[in-house]
């Protein structure tokens, strides 16, 4: 129904649905700086593809799929909602003064940006048109659902009690776990074969992930403190001011970690290490930003950079070439913040109780949902794919670098010799 639109409310859901925006070029600039040069531009389209499709998706079927009226808890459904057709300006979203068709924005950016993450795993090595229908395929079979199950207020997930208030579940356990089966169905890249664990595959400009890290850094605040129009009213109060808070203490807290353990280990604190410590404290606080106190969240952060860090070292082992750390740092990290929202969680926001074993087993439960239904889901879409498009370019033009062979442009041209 038409109503009263909060003003206040409905400003802040603006801003923070640019915010989320403005991290998928932030993506694309910390994940081209850490590639070679010769395919810098093909792995930043990867992410501004997604905004394209994504954006199209959602609007057309996806947000219907995900927060339509619920068919048994499993999926949502509502013929008003293909292509918004039925969403007059004025509709306001339940109870909280704010437009829907402002909410139906929100709730994209997320859509986007998620199967952007996955792009980390598989860069370097992915035909675009295969990643452009994988994603596509992916949004509305393995991202929508999740996202009705967890967030759509009749989904069996969110009945039965798990709690992720910005996507620990729904974007980075489902989107690490995805790239993580992806980064094995497409294999390792040439050089990473051939020279193994050793190998080293220098990024072409490390300015160019610090800047993105920032942007990260900033649309996250928006992200996660955005994600308070699910459980108060007006948006911009209590639990949004408290995400906003447990958002920066646990970025904080995992860069300086991170920065720490690396001087440790290896002698010297990275620029790519920095980085990817703020990543890894942003990810872990996403599912318990509006649930858990600023010194837990300092707590959360330091220990998803150990975790992560460890994941990091660990990868080689196993020989998967997760090319940007994507299962390693949204994976593992979405993993553990959505674990320790069990633990952590206090007193009500939005009605949400005390840490207890209760919730910890509620929290298990969602995670081990995500990961087996992300993880075969991505499986069998992947393998489809493959089977009738492919999944990698030819030895030659990976040779030769994806901007030329797909794109035809280089990143940075330099004079001839």
């Amino acid at each position: 129904m038409d109503g009263k639109i909060d003003s206040g409310s409905t400003a802040w859901m603006l801003t923070s649905s640019a915010l989320v925006l403005l991290m998928v070029p932030g993506l694309a600039l910390f994940y081209g700086g850490m590639v070679r040069r010769k395919n810098v531009l093909s792995t930043m389209m990867h992410s501004f593809v997604a905004m394209a499709v994504i954006g199209v998706q959602w609007v057309v079927v996806g947000y219907a799929l995900s927060f339509g009226t619920s068919v048994g808890g499993w999926i949502g459904w509502d013929s008003a909602l293909i292509g918004l057709n039925g969403l007059s300006p004025g509709k306001l979203y339940a109870d909280k003064g704010v437009p829907e068709l402002v909410f139906v924005m929100f709730q994209g950016k997320f859509a986007i940006i998620t199967p952007a993450l996955i792009s980390g795993a598989i860069a370097e090595r992915m035909k675009l048109r295969a990643f452009i229908v994988f994603i596509a395929l992916w949004a509305t079979f393995i991202y929508c659902p999740l996202a009705h199950w967890v967030w759509a207020s009749d989904g069996w997930l969110f009945k039965l009690g798990v709690l992720d208030f910005a996507g620990g579940t729904v974007v980075h356990i489902s989107a690490g776990v995805s790239a993580l089966v992806l980064a094995i169905l497409v294999g390792p890249r040439r050089e990473y074969s051939r020279r193994g664990a050793s190998g080293v595959l220098l990024p072409n400009n490390l300015a160019l992930t610090l800047t993105g890290a920032g942007l990260l850094w900033f649309g996250w605040f928006g992200f996660n403190a955005g994600s308070a129009v699910a459980v108060e009213f007006p948006v911009a109060g209590a639990a949004a001011g408290l995400a906003f808070t447990t958002t920066q203490a646990a970025a904080a807290a995992a860069a300086l970690t991170w920065m720490v353990v690396e001087r440790w280990h290896n002698g010297k604190a990275t620029s790519v290490g920095l980085a990817s410590g703020i990543v890894a404290g942003l990810v872990a606080i996403t599912p318990a930003a509006g649930h858990v106190a600023p010194w837990a969240a300092l707590v959360m952060g330091m220990l998803s950079s150990l975790a992560c860090y460890g994941a990091v070292q660990l990868k080689h082992r196993f020989g998967v070439d997760d090319t940007l750390d994507a299962f390693s740092v949204h994976g593992v990290g979405g993993l553990l913040g959505a674990v320790l929202v069990g633990v952590f969680c206090f007193t009500p926001v939005g009605g949400v109780l005390a840490g207890s074993f209760a919730q910890l087993g509620k929290q298990l439960v969602g995670v081990a949902v995500a990961v087996v239904y992300a993880g075969a889901g991505t499986a069998v879409l992947a393998l489809l794919v493959k089977k009738v498009l492919g999944l990698r370019v030819t030895d030659q033009m990976e040779r030769d670098g994806l901007d030329i062979g797909i794109h035809g442009e280089r990143g940075y041209h330099l004079e001839q010799a």
